[in-house]
């Protein structure tokens, strides 16, 4: 199960690509006969100068057993430029039973130079404490989620886009956004429903997936926010949902 967990927080991370201004919407993830295994609640909240993203993400059900009552929070702050997001720091916090964790990315735009500290926590005594230098960007992995609207300016025209975001290690800083062809788009409407303003899809190169890459479909509302989406071929499991409250 334990790639199950790890997909169904990977999923949440991508759940509010938007452009509104005050966000705060609750989402369930689901999985084939296990029914509901999580549910999440994204609050962004931005002025003219600065924002924060709050992702919270709790395991229910079988999952919230067999995980040891997973939770997991994504922290994001930092200033806007021009109207897009300018991450200074991301935050990972992860529980489940007596183990914690905590990721911190403090990113320095003068030196273009990222420090991560990584800690964690075993029934309440800290067991490690590590500070590495990981990939500089402008985002983080959240920011680029609400920055997407911004940056894709045709969202009809098919084409692959590559960006670097803080908090991608491992795929070494890099993601890959596919807006579909017209051939593609039927797939996306039958899998997402049709009722998206536009579609996209996320691809994730880690080894959860028994393709030789991860496939996260994404169905955008009028509003700017992900309304379904859809993380497929996870290995010995299949595909996961999440989908708008």
């Amino acid at each position: 199960m334990k790639s199950l967990f790890k997909s169904m927080f990977l999923l949440i991370l991508t759940l509010s690509i938007g452009e509104a201004k005050t966000v705060n919407v609750d989402y369930l993830v689901e999985f084939g006969i296990f029914g509901e295994i999580g549910v999440a609640n994204a609050v962004l909240t931005q002025n003219d100068t600065t924002y924060e993203i709050d992702i919270k993400l709790e395991a229910t059900g079988i999952a919230k057993t067999l995980s040891g009552g997973r939770e997991e929070e994504h922290i994001s702050t930092g200033h806007m430029e021009n109207g897009v997001m300018i991450s200074d720091m991301y935050q990972v916090i992860k529980r489940s039973g007596s183990k914690t964790t905590n990721k911190v990315y403090r990113i320095d735009h003068v030196n273009k130079t990222v420090t991560k500290e990584y800690q964690r926590w075993k029934n309440g005594e800290k067991v490690k404490d590590v500070n590495t230098s990981e990939v500089y960007s402008k985002d983080d992995l959240l920011t680029l989620y609400f920055n997407l609207s911004s940056y894709i300016q045709d969202k009809t025209k098919s084409q692959d886009l590559v960006f670097t975001a803080v908090g991608a290690e491992k795929q070494n800083g890099s993601v890959t956004i596919h807006i579909p062809d017209s051939v593609e788009l039927k797939e996306y409407k039958d899998t997402l429903g049709a009722d998206g303003a536009w579609y996209a899809q996320a691809i994730i190169n880690q080894d959860i997936f028994s393709s030789d890459k991860g496939e996260l479909l994404l169905s955008i509302g009028d509003d700017g926010i992900t309304k379904k989406a859809v993380l497929k071929d996870l290995i010995f499991f299949g595909d996961i949902r999440a989908m708008r409250l």
